[in-house]
């Protein structure tokens, strides 16, 4: 496991950011979900409505762990912060770092795996 494989980016402000990005790279940018989460490009990212979560801003990149849980463990050893703890949605788990330069990311694993 251990590879980058999804995509994600937050914003307060999704019509302006899906009209950015499908502008600049011609996205298919799917509606939201009742959780505020549009699709890309089918599966290949997401973007999310942060309005109602403190209107972050990020452009992330996952990496797809084989235990979230542990590889978060292991991420604050190395001097992570936790940006997003961990989160079992019933469909994948995951969770949100900021590594020690600031840069954040996620990890994540669908639930049907292991």
């Amino acid at each position: 496991m251990n590879r980058v494989d999804y995509f994600e980016i937050g914003s307060p402000d999704p019509e302006a950011s899906k009209a950015f990005y499908a502008g600049l790279f011609d996205w298919e940018i799917g509606p939201p979900s009742p959780a505020a989460y549009s699709m890309v490009e089918g599966e290949a990212g997401g973007l999310w409505d942060t309005s109602a979560m403190g209107a972050g801003n990020w452009a992330i990149f996952y990496v797809h762990v084989d235990d979230v849980n542990e590889a978060l463990a292991r991420a604050v050893d190395l001097g992570a912060e936790v940006a997003v703890p961990f989160v079992d949605n019933g469909q994948i788990e995951f969770a949100h770092l900021i590594d020690p330069q600031g840069n954040r990311f996620g990890i994540w694993r669908p639930k049907g795996e292991g």
